[in-house]
């Protein structure tokens, strides 16, 4: 039997395709760029949450590495392995240390211990585990949905599903030239039905493109090694490298120290910043030692990298982004580009915006789907009362508005410690969970 291939490319396939993975993957969606928005400013709301973790009057030098290493050991004297420091973005920041894996979370899927320290003073600060924290709960929400390696592959199927979806709503909204006006026209007085149909169209025509290269970046974040294999390079996932070096000096008493190791390392980059050096592990351990200079798009996993040998204080091998082959290029923006490192703080905002624009979007396409169901009915978008609201705040004046925001203000001082204080015992109790 003959199947017409013709007919799966025909307008009524393309609606059904969409229709379809709306009501059976809209939810995942939603979670997904809500989590993901979030997640955009990890960072800073960690920092809001905890701020313990930012120093307020940053004066003088950085202590060693060193001395804020010895200081990390003190604090956790039986974690025996590998510590990667990561240098903080601002002056204001703590230099996180991470431990992969810890005994109290040994089993889970992802859940190193992440310690802060002071780099002014070496003193440290806070020491808690990934997913015991809001951001990096979320941040799990949003790149395995909770369910651990599952869901990690699950997000990547999502991607390309979402990828199908705007593409079939671009499709579907794509107007021949005797229909272009009614493509772009918005009818906000037609009823509440049609105002959501307009907007889930325009909000779609205008997010469908960032959509498309944070769910295609997504993909192939969950499916690393397909993008090994497409762009012909190895080990570029997060800046990692993926390489086994090992020392071939003899063990002696005279390591080189992590300062020592750092300085070396910035030979053949004088001019790079330091962002993050991993400690060796046994007697063939070196140091990883990763740089990032001005040409890189990626802050926080530069792929410039230098080993240095812990015996004979002498560099291994390095790694210079400069030399990358253009598919190992395309391979360093995928990271940056889906967290928004790569397009800056407005580009970054317009990510937080699409991922929220997913929420509308189901809202708008399910009230929509509802109303053709007889499930909802059509009714009149009422604006008597919103015209009315403005009219009053118009002739209220610039007083009543500060004497509002004044009042908002001090409302939320009082209950943010209250907020911060409740975060902080339900951090406590998970805490003790863990340690049971």
């Amino acid at each position: 039997m003959r199947i017409p291939i013709h007919r799966f490319f025909t307008r009524s396939a393309w609606l059904k395709a969409h229709l379809y993975l709306a009501l059976s993957a809209g939810f995942f969606f939603v979670l997904i760029g809500l989590s993901g928005s979030l997640s955009i400013y990890r960072a800073e709301i960690d920092t809001f949450l905890n701020p313990e973790l930012s120093i307020e009057n940053p004066q003088g030098a950085y202590q060693t590495l060193d001395k804020i290493f010895a200081a990390i050991k003190s604090a956790h004297p039986n974690k025996t392995g590998a510590w990667t420091l990561e240098m903080p973005l601002s002056s204001n920041g703590m230099i996180t240390a991470w431990f992969d894996k810890p005994s109290e979370t040994f089993f889970e899927f992802y859940a190193p211990l992440m310690v802060s320290v002071n780099p002014y003073t070496a003193e440290v600060v806070s020491s808690r585990y990934w997913g015991s924290t809001f951001a990096t709960w979320v941040l799990n929400l949003h790149t395995q949905l909770g369910m651990d390696g599952f869901g990690w592959n699950a997000v990547g199927v999502l991607g390309i599903l979402l990828s199908i979806s705007c593409l079939s709503g671009l499709y579907l909204w794509w107007p021949s030239f005797k229909t272009i006006k009614e493509a772009f026209r918005f009818r906000p007085h037609n009823g509440m039905m049609l105002l959501a149909f307009d907007v889930h169209r325009w909000l779609g025509l205008l997010s469908t493109w960032t959509l498309l290269i944070l769910a295609s970046t997504g993909f192939l974040l969950s499916y690393p090694s397909i993008l090994e294999t497409f762009t012909g390079s190895s080990g570029m996932e997060h800046g990692q490298t993926g390489r086994t070096i090992a020392s071939t000096a003899i063990p002696n008493n005279h390591p080189t120290g992590l300062s020592a190791a750092t300085f070396v390392a910035q030979g053949p980059f004088p001019k790079a910043e330091l962002r993050r050096i991993t400690t060796p592990i046994g007697d063939t351990g070196v140091y990883r030692i990763n740089l990032r200079q001005k040409s890189e798009v990626n802050h926080r996993y530069p792929y410039t990298t230098v080993w240095v040998d812990r015996w004979s204080g002498q560099i291994k091998e390095v790694r210079n982004p400069s030399q990358f082959s253009q598919g190992e290029v395309f391979a360093s923006w995928i990271w940056p580009l889906h967290t928004g490192e790569a397009v800056g703080a407005g580009g970054r905002l317009l990510w937080f915006f699409s991922g929220i624009s997913l929420f509308v979007l189901y809202v708008s396409g399910m009230l929509r789907y509802l109303c053709k169901r007889g499930i909802v009915r059509d009714r009149p978008v009422n604006y008597k009362n919103i015209k009315h609201l403005g009219y009053q705040i118009k002739a209220s004046g610039l007083k009543a508005g500060t004497t509002f925001y004044v009042n908002a203000v001090r409302l939320l001082k009082k209950l943010l410690p209250h907020i911060r204080q409740l975060y902080v015992k339900s951090l406590n109790f998970i805490n003790q969970q863990v340690k049971k």
